[in-house]
Formats: structure tokens, sequence, C-alpha cells
């Protein structure tokens, strides 16, 4: 199934049929394989250079219903966060005041080692790049955890950072996407920034695309890096993502 054409006014993520995982496909085929909510995109036009690239989705996101990870958490202060790639290294800053409920979210899930080793495996030129899902299925679903909505309060402009969802309100897990450009019309679907890239984005242009959104989420979810690797094997990845205190 392929994305159809996207317009600013009516851009909604793409839901797979039961487990809501998302895939890019051919466009000869989008049609005959829409489950009954894709119905709705069928008709939407063309938007610039990304007639084809369905907004950055979360995979598992199966619940409307958010965690009360929500509560508490700081509203204000910013932190860095450096990854260690083998596309090269790039530092974030996360500015928690833009996406406080993201924000905290994000620092949990790099304190707790879950980014390393993850693949970049949905990289779309001139669109975004996404990661998040661990190599380890395990791993992976122990933070298969809903997030309630932050406010859009920033711009997806060219190297902001933001986590991906379903059409699902609160479907935030733990995937991500940086910009490789600017993306504002992904900013009135509730995608909210959380940080942007101050040091290393050449590095994040870098990162390799030639696959670009034939990984499944769904194999991903249930064989992990041992899948990616077998059938992607060139794909970049996250050696190593540390908090800079």
């Amino acid at each position: 199934m392929t994305m159809p054409r996207i317009s600013r006014r009516d851009l909604l993520p793409t839901l797979l049929v039961a487990s809501f995982l998302a895939v890019g496909c051919s466009g000869a085929n989008r049609n005959e394989t829409a489950p009954p909510v894709m119905q709705s995109l069928d008709a939407l036009e063309s938007l610039g250079d990304n007639t084809n690239s369905p907004p950055p989705m979360g995979a598992a996101a199966t619940a409307s219903t958010a965690t009360d990870e929500g509560t508490n958490v700081p509203q204000e202060g910013t932190f860095k966060v450096k990854f260690e790639s083998t596309a090269g290294d790039f530092v974030i800053e996360v500015n928690r005041e833009w996406a406080p409920i993201g924000a905290q979210r994000f620092y949990d899930l790099v304190k707790s080692g879950f980014y390393d080793e993850c693949r970049f495996f949905r990289v779309v030129p001139d669109f975004m790049v996404q990661f998040g899902l661990n190599g380890d299925p395990a791993i992976n679903g122990q933070w298969d955890r809903n997030l309630k909505d932050d406010p859009v309060k920033q711009s997806n402009e060219r190297g902001f950072i933001t986590f991906a969802k379903t059409a699902l309100p609160n479907s935030r897990t733990t995937q991500v996407f940086i910009n490789f450009k600017a993306n504002t019309f992904l900013d009135s679907d509730g995608f909210a920034p959380f940080g942007k890239v101050i040091e290393g984005m050449e590095n994040v242009d870098a990162i390799y695309s030639g696959y670009g959104e034939k990984p499944d989420q769904g194999r991903i979810q249930s064989s992990g890096n041992e899948y990616l690797k077998g059938s992607f094997p060139n794909l970049d990845y996250v050696k190593k993502a540390t908090i800079i205190e």
C-alpha cells in the first residue's frame, strides 16, 4: 500500500489493519489493499516534492489511552544528547518547554540505552529520517506505552526532532524522526517537535537512504535487528546515545 498524494490541509498518518504498522509500498496497489481507515486518504492532492511521502508514524500504537507518564514532568530546561552513529556523530538539544511530555520520554529512553543499536529504518530523502524500534523485541515491548499528546509549540523545521505517531490521539511511544527540511505541514496534525540538531546535521543528511521505506515495522518488532541485519545490511544505526550532563 502506498501513500496517496498528500495535501497540506488533509495530511493524516497511515494505519495498517489491526496492528497499525506503518509501511511504505508501491503506488500500483494502494487502492486494492487500503484498509477502511485509509479510504479517506485516497483523494489527497499533491504536496510539492513529498507526493509519495506519508507522514512519520509510530508502530503498535493500538490504544488511544495514554499512560500517566505525562504527569509531573519538568516543564522547562534543556539537555543535550550525543548520538554516535555509523553515519557520523550528531548532537540534539532538547527543550522541555516545547513538548515536556515527549522530552521526558526521550530523556528516559536515552538514559536507559534504548536507542543504542537502533537502525535508521525509514529514510525518505528531502523529507525525514525515522528510527526508534529497538533491536531486541523484548526491550521494544517494554517501552510500548502510549504518551499523552503535547500541544504543538514549535514547527517541524529542518533538523528538528519529533515523536512519530498514528492518527489516534495519544499514540506516541518510542519512534522519532528528524526533519531533513522544513515540513511545516506536519504541525497541524499534532507532530510536536521537542528538540533540534545543533551539531552534525551533515551526518544526519548522510544517513543511508538506499532502502527508502522498504523495512517492515512489523518484522522489526517481531525479529528486531536479526531481520534488519539480514535483509537490509547497509542501514546506518545508532552506536550509542548519551545524555551530555
